[in-house]
């Protein structure tokens, strides 16, 4: 335990203290009164410009997210910090997924780890750290997991672009033990293989998996264009369950090859086709009316990495909403979705709004609903709650 008096200290400019003593986790370089000289990542104690302690946190000065709060008392974040706190994790996603073995085990300031993404599969962990506090004490992260969950390997994948806004490097290794480039799990009563070195993010959308879930009395009898399908999770799961015909399109062909794959090994009768989303939409616009789809899933990715992209994002969330209301007739099914931290959920839906007038449609909202519960979200720190999902009918 690292004693108070030991730890150097940033002191908040006035008023800047109030959403931490709400419960928010991060103080910005804009918010801080006096800053201190210390290599970014080192433990530093906040204090509001009235003396109040406010707690002890990772301080980067070189990031615009300067400290990231880890505790009200002093910690020493060392190797049994992290088994403490990634063992809660661990037992809170006991009691939310039962029997599941594959999951997103930390989300960061959620489960009290800034910056940590920690996802399971079985007994091989994937990482992505966005934090220097965190990378500078990966090995104590690796031996948390170690003495928690004895894992076959555990893997680095650093190569999200948040990191170069915290100065760290593009980075993707093995922590520890052995690691194989793919891993199997279950979802939908189907089993999907996942690539863990090579994939988009860890390799898996788990905050998707419930959304996934709802779709399910929907599928019986559609025609399901799935968009941005990535590995074919939700194309494998509409043929599973009774769609008429299931087409799923995705930019990137190492993708493909393994939504292929895994329609094959699940007896799924789904298609599928290496292509950009809006030409596929203008071509089914243009086409016979008898092959259009009458449902049609949407989940891109994020288009507004910063507060300064998000009017020209929001344009394009609505241009493409637009684009596939227009194919679709009355009755017709639009699940929907968006991952940008900077779109909040009231922005979503007026992007809807703004989409179905562009498409000269009316749609009812069936369902509006956010991401799975393994990505808890804290009520006093709206940037935790980053993903929403829509499922709206053409009337």
């Amino acid at each position: 335990m690292i004693a108070p008096a030991e730890l150097k200290r940033i002191v908040l400019a006035p008023g800047r203290d109030r959403r931490i003593v709400a419960g928010h986790c991060w103080v910005f370089s804009n918010e801080i009164a006096r800053p201190v000289e210390v290599p970014a990542g080192e433990l530093v104690a906040a204090v509001a410009a009235s003396g109040r302690p406010l707690g002890v946190g990772f301080y980067n000065p070189n990031s615009l997210i300067a400290w990231r709060f880890l505790s009200r008392e002093p910690v020493a974040a060392d190797a049994a910090f992290f088994r403490e706190r990634l063992g809660r994790a661990g037992e809170a996603r006991g009691r939310l997924l039962p029997g599941q073995d594959s999951y997103r085990l930390c989300f960061g300031e959620s489960d009290g780890l800034p910056g940590l993404v920690v996802d399971r599969y079985g007994d091989v962990f994937v990482l992505q750290v966005y934090c220097a506090g965190v990378e500078r004490r990966l090995d104590a992260v690796g031996e948390a997991l170690e003495g928690l969950y004895h894992p076959r390997g555990v893997y680095l994948k650093n190569d999200h672009r948040a990191r170069a806004l915290e100065g760290l490097p593009s980075e993707c290794r093995v922590l520890c033990g052995e690691v194989p480039p793919r891993a199997e799990i279950a979802e939908g009563g189907a089993r999907f293989v996942v690539p863990l070195t090579e994939g988009q993010k860890t390799g898996f959308y788990f905050d998707q998996r419930e959304n996934r879930a709802s779709l399910g009395p929907f599928w019986k009898g559609r025609r399901v264009l799935d968009l941005h399908c990535y590995i074919g999770v939700s194309s494998v799961l509409a043929a599973k369950n009774g769609a008429h015909r299931v087409l799923g399109v995705d930019s990137s062909s190492a993708a493909v090859g393994l939504a292929r794959l895994n329609a094959s090994s699940n007896g799924a009768a789904a298609e599928f086709r290496e292509g950009d989303a809006e030409e596929a939409l203008a071509a089914f616009a243009s086409g016979p009316r008898d092959a259009k789809p009458d449902m049609i899933l949407l989940d891109p990715p994020s288009l507004a990495p910063s507060k300064k992209h998000l009017p020209k994002a929001l344009r394009a969330y609505a241009r493409l909403n637009a684009s596939a209301l227009k194919v679709l007739s009355r009755g017709g099914l639009l699940a929907t979705s968006t991952c940008s931290h900077h779109v909040s959920r009231e922005m979503f839906v007026e992007v809807l709004r703004m989409a179905q007038a562009k498409a000269d449609r009316s749609t009812r909202l069936l369902s509006l609903r956010g991401q799975a519960k393994d990505h808890p979200v804290l009520l006093a720190m709206p940037e935790t709650e980053y993903l929403h999902f829509a499922l709206l009918e053409v009337v």
